[in-house]
């Protein structure tokens, strides 16, 4: 993508304020973006979500509000959410439904949960799983930098009772980065996962004005490579929006820096605008293009590389360790 298109961002000084259901103040569309304005790119024809329901869907949405769990599904707008959901699955968001962070790309609400934690959400997960019979769960979460371990104790936790009433369910834990603190990725790599995953996001040069300034390129390759360094018997996984304003040179940079954290799982998915006042799409990428991505990276030496318009981390991620035999049996 030429540099022409890197667009511009601007914090807006105040955003819309609310009070969520635990009580915690948080601010929606904190950040604005644009071109000049808010000019939006139109979509092209192959960005078109087939709108899905049903018995199971119906389900799943029942087990997640009945056992008050957040879900990156909803929370991210995620555009696999019917599908996903019409099949049984759902990637789980622990820790609450307000990030202390406010990336630029994300929907979810941002703002200070003042150490808040659902001291149930350990119970409330595993029986959710156990219900949903899952066989592969993701568990995700917010960043929590209002917290001295950043919540990996807390996630720790879930893992670990997810795994005592589902001992047949493999775990992948898509954490935050812990401001980098290797001890605290210990704490969640050692509670019994299969998967560690925390998201690059986007190219170095992107990854600020995108990303929240506590969040960094290298950090996360640092995260990354301790992981597997830490604990080779986890899979590492990580993931790159596309469309944001990088480079073709930029991409295949961003995964030789990956390959070198010995990471073994890329997803690759089109950047979707959440709002008007989020950061803009500089461009459309196609479906071929996303094949040629995905032959480069397995090219490198990656485990898997899933790459598609509506490809997202937690996408089906069950599907990718059945693929390559590893973690499923």
């Amino acid at each position: 993508m030429p540099d022409s298109q890197l667009i511009p961002v601007v914090h807006v000084a105040s955003g819309e304020k609310f009070v969520n259901d635990k009580g915690i103040t948080a601010i929606k569309d904190g950040v604005k973006a644009g071109r000049g304005g808010n000019e939006r790119l139109r979509k092209p024809d192959w960005l078109r979500v087939r709108v899905q329901g049903g018995p199971n869907f119906d389900k799943v949405q029942g087990i997640v509000k009945e056992h008050r769990l957040a879900t990156v599904c909803e929370e991210a707008k995620c555009p696999n959410m019917s599908e996903c959901w019409s099949s049984g699955t759902a990637t789980i968001m622990l820790m609450g439904d307000v990030c202390t962070r406010a990336c630029r790309f994300c929907a979810v609400n941002t703002g200070n949960p003042r150490g808040w934690l659902d001291p149930e959400e350990p119970d409330n997960t595993a029986r959710s799983v156990q219900l949903m019979k899952l066989r592969y769960v993701v568990l995700t979460s917010v960043n929590r930098d209002d917290l001295p371990d950043g919540g990996a104790g807390h996630y720790a936790q879930c893992v670990r009772r997810v795994k005592a009433d589902n001992p047949q369910t493999a775990v992948e834990a898509l954490t935050p980065d812990f401001l980098g603190a290797l001890n605290d990725v210990e704490t969640v790599l050692d509670s019994g996962i299969e998967v560690f995953a925390q998201n690059v996001e986007t190219v170095r040069r992107l990854t600020h004005p995108v990303r929240d300034p506590r969040a960094g390129y290298d950090q996360t390759l640092a995260v990354l490579a301790h992981a597997k360094h830490y604990r080779p018997d986890v899979l590492t996984k990580t993931s790159l929006m596309l469309g944001l304003g990088e480079t073709e040179a930029e991409i295949m940079e961003a995964m030789d820096d990956l390959r070198a954290a010995d990471v073994d799982i890329l997803t690759l998915g089109q950047y979707l605008q959440p709002t008007a006042h989020h950061y803009p799409i500089a461009r459309w990428v196609s479906p071929d293009e996303f094949e040629t991505y995905r032959q480069w990276g397995l090219d490198r030496g990656f485990l898997e590389v899933v790459s598609g318009v509506f490809v997202r981390s937690s996408y089906r991620a069950e599907q990718v360790l059945q693929k390559n035999n590893v973690g499923l049996g």
